[in-house]
């Protein structure tokens, strides 16, 4: 289980960000308390707009950041007094991962695997798995220059989840995809769902919160405005859909 008590994250902006911000305050408050629990067998889905805070709470899970305050336990794990220790049960997939053009898919991937103290065998026998199911098998000794947005998409979940950890943390993962793309990796996450894995994506797409999130957590401005499943928020806002609901929650957020 993914445990996430009271964090909060404040920034010091410098005086460019300040005026592309438009904000006339030194410190920038991304998360604001916020807390919940992520379960084996489920995905927690972060449901926001750009900027509402999603991404500042994955690094944080993922200790990419601290926390400016509250805790966060990973499999039973502090994850700020044994970062290492979490980071080994964690896959976080980012559209920040740069892959370098210059290797094979074979390559990358069985670097990564290094990284990861895997055994060769290991490294083969997990990448067969993975190319296999996201067909990616007749590119595995191509160069990354040659791949499609779509394909190299799949080699950063390939590199991500190598170590097969017992976390899956991705932050926007159909984001940009063709909808037969995003489709296999919706597909995969339910796969890990159904496989006993917590699994915890951000998203600001209604749909797919909807469709694939056991239980999802509504970020606006830094703070959680709704958390639970889709019937819960549903009957909380007497909504007859996610995106309704959302309007009627940013609605009295916006009144407040």
């Amino acid at each position: 289980m993914v445990e996430v008590k009271s964090i909060t994250k404040t920034f010091k902006l410098s005086k460019k960000q300040m005026k592309k911000d438009q904000v006339s305050t030194k410190i920038k408050e991304a998360v604001r308390g916020i807390s919940f629990q992520a379960k084996p067998g489920q995905i927690f889905g972060l449901l926001g707009p750009n900027g509402a805070g999603k991404t500042t709470t994955l690094r944080c899970i993922s200790t990419l950041i601290k926390p400016t305050s509250g805790q966060i336990s990973v499999m039973g794990v502090d994850n700020q007094v044994d970062s290492r220790s979490a980071r080994k049960r964690i896959a976080f997939l980012t559209n920040e991962l740069k892959l370098d053009e210059h290797f094979t898919a074979t390559d990358t991937v069985t670097y990564f695997g290094e990284l990861h103290g895997m055994t060769r065998s290991e490294i083969d026998q997990r990448r067969e798995e993975l190319f296999t199911y996201f067909n990616m098998t007749d590119f595995a000794g191509r160069k990354i220059s040659e791949f499609s947005t779509g394909m190299k998409q799949k080699l950063s979940i390939a590199v991500s989840l190598i170590h097969d950890p017992d976390v899956v943390i991705f932050d926007e993962p159909t984001n940009g995809l063709d909808i037969i793309t995003a489709r296999s990796v919706t597909d995969y996450l339910s796969k890990l769902r159904d496989e006993g894995k917590v699994v915890i994506v951000s998203t600001h797409i209604m749909s797919v919160a909807s469709k694939l999130c056991d239980q999802i957590g509504v970020i606006l401005d830094g703070q959680f405005v709704a958390n639970g499943s889709l019937e819960e928020i549903l009957t909380e806002t007497n909504t007859a859909s996610l995106e309704d609901a959302f309007f009627e929650l940013y609605s009295r957020q916006v009144g407040e």
